[in-house]
C-alpha cells in the first residue's frame, strides 16, 4: 500500500464520517419537526402560547384558514389554486472589517 492510497483512504473515511454526522444531526431535527403537535388557529391559541414556558412553542404545526391582507395570489399552472405570502423576517448580522483579508 502506497502513501497516496493511505491518504485517499483516510480522507475518504474522514469525509464519510463528516457526512454521516451531518446526516444524523439533520435527521434528528426532521424527526422533531414530524413529531410536532398540530394546533388549530382559534381563540384558545393565545392562552396556550402565554401559558407555555418562555411564551414560545417550539416546532408547532398550525392548522387553520389563512386570509390574505389584500388579494390572494393565483397559480398560473393550476386553476382554482390560491396562495398567500407569509410575512418575511430579515435578520442582518453585524459586519466587521477584517484588515488582514481586506473584506467585511
Amino acid at each position: 500500500i502506497t502513501p497516496g492510497e493511505l491518504l485517499c483512504l483516510g480522507s475518504s473515511l474522514a469525509f464519510s464520517g463528516l457526512f454521516y454526522y451531518l446526516y444524523r444531526r439533520k435527521s434528528r431535527v426532521v424527526a422533531r419537526i414530524q413529531e410536532a403537535p398540530k394546533l388549530q388557529v382559534d381563540d384558545n391559541l393565545p392562552a396556550l402560547v402565554s401559558a407555555a414556558e418562555g411564551r414560545c412553542l417550539p416546532y408547532v404545526a398550525l392548522e387553520g384558514i389563512v386570509l390574505p391582507a389584500q388579494a390572494a395570489l393565483t397559480s398560473h399552472y393550476h386553476e382554482g389554486l390560491l396562495g398567500v405570502i407569509q410575512k418575511l423576517q430579515l435578520k442582518e448580522h453585524r459586519l466587521i472589517w477584517n484588515s488582514l483579508a481586506r473584506s467585511w
